[in-house]
């Protein structure tokens, strides 16, 4: 039986874009991440890559052998069979420190949100966190989960040479970043958890739909967990 009836756009003549929705919720995200896990059980020919986000996928194509009208029929036969359950990742611990070295942003989330630090530290913590996509810079994995105590705006204009592991929120979301960049999110801490990787099958730890689970540590922990991790 057919759970959803997407919408599909052609993307020039290597690929089609498959929206379930536009705007997020989680029930939304969950087709996203079965229809990408039953194609990829089950692809078509000539299907090159899918590239899940939040409330579509993207299906790129070899147009020598196939075309966008097979690749879309092909997803509307996967859809029939597709599980409509919550697709269940992976489930991955990251560690994160909170010493204010880390953590240039946590006194003004505080103040913002009316909370003592560690209250606020307490409700990242308490999050419930899944991978909705990748995108923005190599291994920038964004989690929906924040909870409602710390949800607060972007900045008015970004900061730059923010540290790569740096444990940044805004809004509803998270994220840990691989890369020395500029950002308008609030650092909250930092995590010596790698999360661009050294391997060519698996470059990135997570996958989208993996659930992520924050640990606390000390700084110590930190640094010998930063120096376990560098050749990963």
């Amino acid at each position: 039986m057919l759970i959803e009836k997407p919408t599909f756009k052609a993307i020039a003549d290597h690929a089609l874009l498959v929206s379930f929705s536009n705007d997020f919720s989680e029930s939304v995200h969950s087709l996203v991440v079965a229809l990408d896990n039953s194609i990829k059980s089950n692809p078509p020919i000539g299907l090159l890559e899918t590239v899940p986000a939040i409330v579509n996928l993207l299906i790129t194509f070899d147009p020598l052998i196939t075309d966008h009208i097979i690749i879309q029929k092909s997803i509307l036969d996967n859809m029939k069979s597709m599980k409509k359950n919550k697709f269940k990742g992976t489930k991955r611990d990251v560690h994160i420190c909170y010493e204010e070295t880390f953590s240039k942003d946590l006194e003004t989330i505080s103040k913002i949100c009316g909370l003592s630090k560690d209250e606020v530290i307490n409700a990242h913590l308490s999050g419930s966190y899944n991978v909705l996509m990748y995108g923005f810079s190599p291994g920038y994995a964004y989690l929906s989960g924040v909870s409602d105590k710390i949800n607060i705006p972007r900045k008015t204009s970004a900061i730059r040479d923010v540290d790569a592991g740096s444990v940044i929120i805004a809004g509803s979301q998270c994220l840990v970043t691989t890369l020395n960049m500029p950002t308008g999110w609030s650092i909250i801490g930092r995590s010596p958890t790698l999360i661009l990787r050294n391997n060519i099958k698996k470059p990135f730890l997570f996958d989208v739909g993996d659930q992520v689970n924050f640990k606390r540590i000390d700084i110590a922990t930190f640094e010998q967990l930063k120096k376990a991790n560098q050749y990963v």
